[in-house]
C-alpha cells in the first residue's frame, strides 16, 4: 500500500541533528581528561594515541571492558546520572590496575532509546570525571539510539580501558607465599555489582513507590536518602596503587567485583595458595546490613554477590604489611589487614 506521508529518519525516532549537538557538547568535556600522547581529539573514526617508548623498555598493553549493570535501573528511577560514568570507568580500570597497568585511555558505548543530549551530557561528565580520576584519557566512544530496542527514557553503558605496564613489573600473584599479608581496600559501598538482589531487598518489598522509597533516609548512612546511598559511585584504586608502588612489593591484586572476596581474591592466588580471610578486621558498611537484614539473606550469599566494604586487595609480605596500610591512608584510602595467605588450593576462606 502506497503510503502519503514521507518517512524520515527522524519520524523513525533516530535525530541525527541531536546527536551532532550532542557530539558539540561532549567535545570540551573530553578534552579535559586529554594526556599529551592523544594526537587526535574527538571527531575522527579512530582515536590516535602515541605510546610514550621513553617511558617502557618492554611495554605489554593491558585492556579491559565492564558495564555498569541494573545500576542504571536505580539512576532512571531516580533521575540522577551524574555517577554512574564514575562507576563505569571504575569497573575498568580497577580490573587492568590488577596487573600493575597505568591506566592511558577510555572509550565509551552509549545506547538509548531515544537521545537527549542534556541527559547523556550528565553520563559523559561523570565518565569525564572518572577518567580524570584515574589519570586516563577519555580518547573517543560511540552514541547508538535504538528506537524500539530500548525505552525512550533508558540507556546503557559499556567501557573500554587501555593500559600499559613494563614487562618486568607486571603483578600477577606467582610471588605470593604462605604467610603473605593480605590488604583490604574499602570500598564506597555496593560499588556496581549485585543490584538486582539490591533492588529486589529495598526497591520491591511492599507496595510503597519506588521513587518515594529512593527518598526515604536511612539513619545508619548518615542521614542519606536510599538513592544517594545506591547511587555513590565506585571507588578508583589507581592512586592507591601509585601511592603503594616502589615503596613496597606488591605480589598480587585483586578487585573486588562481582562473586565478592571468594570469586575475586582467588584470581590473584597461585594455585597451591588459599587466602584466609578474618571477616571481623574491618566494619561492614550499613548497606550491607540493611540488604542482609531487610531481605533475610544468607550471609554466604552476601559474601559472594557484594564486596561487604573491600573493593580492592593488595598481597604483601607479612614485614610490610603495617607500612602499606599507613602510605594508603596518608593517601586518602581507608585499609586493612584483612588475612593471610596459607598453604591450599587456590581459594578463600573465612575465619
Amino acid at each position: 500500500m502506497a503510503r502519503k506521508e514521507k518517512i524520515t529518519y527522524k519520524k523513525a525516532g533516530v535525530d541525527i541533528a541531536e546527536g551532532d549537538r550532542f557530539v558539540r557538547l561532549i567535545a570540551p568535556i573530553a578534552k579535559k581528561t586529554m594526556r599529551k600522547e592523544v594526537l587526535t581529539g574527538i571527531g575522527p573514526f579512530g582515536a590516535l594515541f602515541r605510546l610514550d617508548t621513553k617511558k617502557y623498555k618492554d611495554p605489554v598493553l593491558v585492556s579491559g571492558t565492564d558495564g555498569v549493570g541494573t545500576k542504571l535501573k536505580v539512576a532512571f528511577l531516580a533521575g540522577r546520572h551524574d555517577t554512574v560514568g564514575i562507576d563505569l570507568v571504575a569497573m575498568c580500570v580497577n580490573d587492568i590496575l590488577t596487573s600493575g597497568a597505568e591506566p592511558l585511555f577510555f572509550l565509551d558505548y552509549f545506547a538509548t532509546g531515544r537521545l537527549k543530549a542534556e541527559k547523556a551530557m550528565e553520563v559523559i561528565e561523570g565518565i569525564a570525571a572518572g577518567c580524570n580520576e584515574a589519570g586516563c584519557t577519555l580518547i573517543g566512544g560511540e552514541t547508538a539510539e535504538m528506537p524500539g530496542f530500548y525505552q525512550n527514557d533508558e540507556y546503557d553503558l559499556a567501557g573500554f580501558a587501555v593500559g600499559a605496564v613494563e614487562r618486568g613489573r607486571i603483578i600477577d600473584g606467582s610471588g605470593i607465599k604462605p604467610g603473605d599479608a593480605i590488604i583490604g581496600l574499602a570500598s564506597s559501598g555496593l560499588h556496581s555489582n549485585g543490584y538486582s538482589l539490591a533492588r529486589k531487598v529495598l526497591l520491591e518489598g511492599d507496595k510503597s513507590p519506588v521513587r518515594m522509597k529512593l527518598r526515604r533516609k536511612i539513619r545508619a548512612a548518615g542521614n542519606k536518602t536510599l538513592a544517594e546511598v545506591l547511587l555513590t559511585p565506585t571507588r578508583i584504586y589507581v592512586k592507591a596503587f601509585k601511592a603503594v608502588l616502589g615503596k613496597v612489593k606488591i605480589k598480587g591484586m585483586a578487585h573486588i567485583t562481582g562473586g565478592g572476596m571468594p570469586g575475586n581474591l582467588n584470581r590473584m592466588l597461585p594455585k597451591n595458595i588459599d587466602a584466609l580471610v578474618d571477616a571481623g578486621a574491618w566494619d561492614v558498611p550499613p548497606v550491607f546490613r540493611l540488604i542482609e537484614e531487610a531481605g533475610g539473606v544468607p550471609l554466604g550469599e552476601m559474601r559472594k554477590t557484594f564486596n561487604m566494604g573491600i573493593g580492592f586487595a593488595m598481597a604483601v609480605a607479612p614485614g610490610d604489611a603495617g607500612r602499606t596500610v599507613s602510605l594508603l591512608a596518608r593517601a586518602g584510602y581507608p585499609a586493612f589487614v584483612i588475612g593471610q595467605t596459607v598453604k591450599g588450593r587456590g581459594t578463600v576462606k573465612y575465619k
